[in-house]
């Protein structure tokens, strides 16, 4: 289809800065760096358009670093020899935006990709400087790929986890590619038509666009406005309209 020049227009410019704003990428692949993952094949995608918009964009692979399991924020603490999860709670906490992504095997989320959501949860309680939970003011997506069945169950599960936790999730912010079912071709191997899928394209185009528009939004007004969510202030007694005075 062509477009005509007002279409044009509109697909070519773009009225907004990002250029401020921090992405990071945790690719919960099981596969160590530099082994192929076919789920930074969609991350690719995203990836360009924000750093094409001036964001800086890191990813990292989870599997890569030692990090423990459990759900305290340093579990050295709590009898590990070396845990690496803090260092990366440092780099989460920098990002403006959070993208989880994952392979789908047996129908759900990997393994990396649930220790990690675990190690998130782990830091949760923790309060900014307003009194709100650790991980307000910031935005997350999610990216699946696999061949079988499961990338809506796995959406699910990493978005419900992500605002559960504090994080803000825009409008149709998950994109996958599913494959034929079985032993066929996953995303990046040649021939499996994955690169080249409009729906996932167009999906991962528009989930990147809405994270960095509702992370701009959340950036220039100081982030989730603080009041009726600040556990420092319920602790304290105010109970922000709570229609039971009796309440203690």
């Amino acid at each position: 289809m062509e477009l005509n020049e007002k279409q044009r227009q509109q697909c070519e410019s773009s009225r907004w800065d990002f250029s401020n704003l921090k992405t990071l990428f945790l690719n919960c692949t099981l596969k160590l760096s530099p082994e192929l993952s076919h789920t930074d094949g969609l991350i690719a995608i995203s990836r360009a358009i924000m750093e094409k918009n001036g964001i800086s964009v890191e990813v990292i692979r989870p599997v890569d670093l030692n990090i423990a399991f459990g759900i305290y924020p340093d579990m050295t603490e709590h009898g590990w020899i070396k845990d690496e999860w803090p260092g990366l709670y440092r780099q989460v906490k920098e990002a403006d935006i959070l993208v989880i992504t994952t392979p789908i095997w047996l129908g759900d989320k990997s393994s990396v990709c649930t220790r990690t959501i675990e190690r998130l949860y782990a830091n949760s309680a923790e309060l900014n400087e307003r009194g709100q939970y650790a991980y307000y003011g910031r935005v997350g997506g999610c990216l699946v790929t696999g061949n079988e069945d499961g990338a809506k169950h796995c959406a699910m599960n990493i978005l419900y986890s992500l605002q559960h936790l504090g994080f803000a999730i825009p409008p149709q912010v998950d994109a996958a590619w599913v494959g034929e079912a079985g032993p066929g071709p996953s995303y990046r191997d040649p021939e499996s038509g994955g690169p080249e899928n409009d729906f996932t394209n167009r999906n991962t185009t528009f989930m990147t666009w809405n994270l960095m528009h509702l992370a701009r939004l959340l950036r220039d007004n100081g982030g989730i406005p603080a009041h009726g969510n600040q556990r420092s202030e319920w602790e304290a007694g105010c109970r922000f309209d709570y229609p039971n005075p009796d309440y203690r």
